[in-house]
């Protein structure tokens, strides 16, 4: 189960990647973007869902929090991408990579604590 969970964590850290970053480079959130980060936000549940039930004690810890508040930063991101794109706001549209930045800066706290973690070990 280990595996599985690097490689979705891993999974969600590429679709995001690809997300976050086409959507700066084309200056615009468009649909396929929204579907990278809904494939990142899917990877991410799935691969902290598996780690949650490796994980030998159940206490919060520095990782465990910052995971949670990326996950529903990413959660919120997603949906917020669908309101915008839903409204069909110019200046929305061409401005949303901004937000997309912080909250893909931000995922990589968790992230990076997790990779740290893993060499401890």
């Amino acid at each position: 189960m280990l595996v599985a969970a690097v490689i979705f964590i891993n999974l969600a850290l590429i679709a995001y990647t690809i997300g976050v970053w086409s959507e700066k480079r084309s200056g615009e959130l468009k649909l396929k973007h929204l579907i990278f980060f809904g494939l990142g936000l899917a990877f991410d549940t799935i691969g902290t869902t598996f780690m949650k039930l490796l994980a030998e004690n159940s206490s919060l810890n520095l990782h465990g929090i910052t995971g949670l508040i990326a996950l529903i930063l990413m959660f919120f991101h997603t949906v917020w991408a669908c309101v915008v794109l839903w409204k069909k706001k110019e200046h929305q549209i061409k401005q949303f990579h901004k937000f997309s930045l912080i909250v893909w800066i931000l995922w990589l706290v968790p992230y990076s604590i997790g990779v740290a973690l893993s060499f401890m070990k």
